[in-house]
């Protein structure tokens, strides 16, 4: 079985950020002060939530698992029987050379899709999985087919590992 971690790092920060202003407001105002301080505490926390929806938006929709005892490939929101993959397909894609920084950016920015499907249907490129509109920033992406010739993107912060475990998990000598 095979889970991607997703970094935790960002959240981290914004979380401890948070705790650090809280803890610092709280020093100088509880307990004559308690009202107050629980209001900015609170007012604090709306502007926490959005800089936590980008990693809540990576685990719901771009969280890669596979498991070959059930034979299902899943990212985000949707499933995949592994034999529907296209073996030759990630055999493809894992010799291809890993992207540098500036062109997974490059990548992420390009492939923003708003219209679930456009991309797909009009552009004749492959679909993003996994539910989201976007490639989330800096993260790289990964272009399957499967067996009915229909092109999966699949955006993975580790590609090596993803790719490797799926070859594993398809039968694909790597």
């Amino acid at each position: 079985m095979y889970v991607e971690k997703l970094p935790k790092t960002w959240s981290a920060i914004c979380i401890g950020l948070y705790l650090a202003g809280v803890v610092a407001m709280g020093v100088d105002s509880v307990p004559e002060d308690t009202g107050p301080w629980l209001a900015v505490s609170a007012l604090f926390l709306v502007l926490l939530l959005p800089c936590l929806g980008v990693p809540i938006s990576k685990r719901v929709y771009h969280r890669i698992r596979i498991d070959p005892a059930q034979g299902i490939l899943r990212v985000g929101r949707e499933r995949y029987p592994l034999d529907a993959i296209h073996p030759g397909s990630v055999q493809v894609a894992l010799q291809q050379a890993v992207p540098g920084i500036a062109t997974r950016y490059a990548v992420s920015a390009s492939t923003i899709d708003g219209i679930p499907g456009l991309r797909e249907t009009e552009w004749n490129e492959p679909r993003l999985v996994g539910g989201g509109w976007a490639v989330p920033m800096g993260m790289d992406t990964v272009v399957l087919t499967t067996r009915d010739g229909r092109g999966l993107r699949i955006a993975t912060h580790d590609r090596t590992g993803f790719l490797t475990a799926l070859a594993k998990a398809t039968g694909v000598a790597y």
